[in-house]
């Protein structure tokens, strides 16, 4: 059979990674097929640099619209990122009857509702393996490998970036604005790490999860996103001493009243696989009605372990490119036809009526009668208390200190209620500082 033929906008550090890994194992990946797959053209901005890694006998252009244009290309793999030109790219090669293969969760966690609807109407496939966690295989995992299942919930770590922070300023006891610079410096976070310290980047890969586990469209505009910025060394080592450690997790649950989309650091007991993954390294815990807990962990960035999911999109499309595009694996696993409406039986749910419990830290002064009058709040609310950790002054602030660190863990508490008494302990004159609030996540 006749290979099937790639064009590929963007050779970068995973374009490139694409084109080796390709090249290397093309037998292998050929069996696997059923035909061969190869690139037979690149666009990129820098045209001889792209040369010098695709070397001759591959056509390499400056315009991407070449690629789209030319009718022998049948997969269009996009890696050029971003919500602009790429948006424009992938929908006119839909519009030309070509099958895309994406790495960019920002465009499909955007307008990813418009994008696959677009593929839909014109019979091709829009693959995005490598947009959540690099090369582990998540998004195949809740399209088909768990399609039996009701997903109860999805809580993953799935940026490298601030997972190599936290686990700096837990093993070191670094504050986060050093240990981010050092992570610059290794190249483990951007000059700009905005998305990914704000927890941005997290966001829009659980956004794409939850829209496959649930059935809904993609709402990147509704999830709650809070980054790991504000996070101190205090709490990390009183987090420690609690038995648990802070992640930065992206979390999708199905709820009474609707649906949980949300990133944010979290409080994980020790004893949890996940809150042993250090480093660089994703992990995702998947929790689903009939087979229980399951675990995918691997390397979420990175050339070839990106290109590994790139690939087997190829692979997918190149098995299934002849296929009723009826019968083919819907985009978002359930059927265009019944995604639940976005405001239907499945809405989102703001922040405020999301249960969860808490970790509270309050620098208070050194005085009877505060930790009555905290818990005694508390109690009003009908927020119940799991444990209290009270240090002694001279540990917080030296000899002679006046104040005292007082952590609190909560049972599950409705955020509103949360809201509503932080508000108030705050205003007490013996509380000194902003009140530092983190979710804990017991991940049963």
């Amino acid at each position: 059979m006749k290979p099937i033929q790639v064009g590929l906008l963007g050779i970068g550090t995973v374009g490139s990674g694409v084109f080796n890994v390709l090249a290397r194992n093309q037998d292998e990946i050929s069996r696997r097929a059923g035909r061969g797959i190869e690139i037979t053209m690149v666009a990129d901005l820098d045209v001889e640099r792209a040369k010098a890694v695709v070397g001759d006998g591959i056509q390499v252009v400056g315009d991407a619209r070449a690629i789209i244009a030319n009718p022998d290309i049948d997969i269009v793999i996009e890696l050029i990122g971003g919500y602009g030109i790429a948006r424009a790219l992938v929908l006119e090669a839909i519009a030309a009857g070509k099958h895309v293969v994406t790495a960019n969760k920002a465009l499909l966690a955007v307008h990813g509702t418009e994008i696959f609807a677009a593929a839909s109407a014109k019979g091709v496939m829009v693959a995005f393996e490598a947009a959540v966690a690099g090369g582990i295989p998540i998004i195949k995992a809740l399209r088909e490998g768990l399609t039996a299942n009701r997903i109860q919930w999805i809580a993953g770590i799935i940026n490298g970036t601030t997972n190599f922070i936290l686990s700096e300023m837990r093993s070191k006891g670094l504050d986060f604005d050093v240990v981010l610079k050092e992570a610059q410096r290794l190249g483990y976070a951007e000059a700009d790490p905005t998305f990914d310290i704000e927890g941005v980047d997290a966001a829009h890969k659980v956004t794409l999860m939850s829209a496959i586990a649930f059935g809904i469209p993609v709402q990147f505009d509704k999830a709650y996103v809070e980054g790991i910025t504000k996070l101190s060394a205090a709490d990390i080592k009183y987090a420690e001493q609690l038995g648990y450690r802070i992640k930065l997790l992206g979390i999708t649950k199905r709820a009474d009243k609707g649906i949980e989309l949300r990133v944010h650091p979290s409080l994980v007991p020790s004893k949890r696989l996940i809150a042993n993954v250090e480093g660089a390294m994703n992990a995702v815990v998947v929790q689903g009605d009939a087979v229980g807990t399951t675990l995918y962990y691997g390397k979420g960035a990175g050339s070839e372990p990106t290109a590994s999911a790139v690939i087997a999109d190829l692979v997918d499309i190149a098995r299934l490119h002849t296929a009723d595009p009826e019968h083919r694996v819907p985009h978002l696993a359930f059927q265009a036809n019944t995604l639940a409406d976005a405001m239907g039986t499945l809405p989102l749910l703001p922040m405020s009526e999301v249960v969860t419990s808490y970790y509270l830290r309050l620098r208070v002064a050194d005085q009877a009668g505060v930790l009555a009058k905290v818990t005694g709040l508390l109690a009003e609310a009908g927020v119940s208390i799991d444990a209290v950790l009270q240090r002694e002054a001279d540990e917080v602030g030296g000899e002679g200190s006046t104040q005292t660190d007082l952590i609190i863990l909560t049972h599950d508490t409705r955020e509103g209620t949360m809201d509503a008494v932080i508000a108030q302990m705050q205003a007490l004159p013996t509380v000194l500082a902003p009140i530092t609030r983190i979710r804990k996540e017991e991940l049963n």
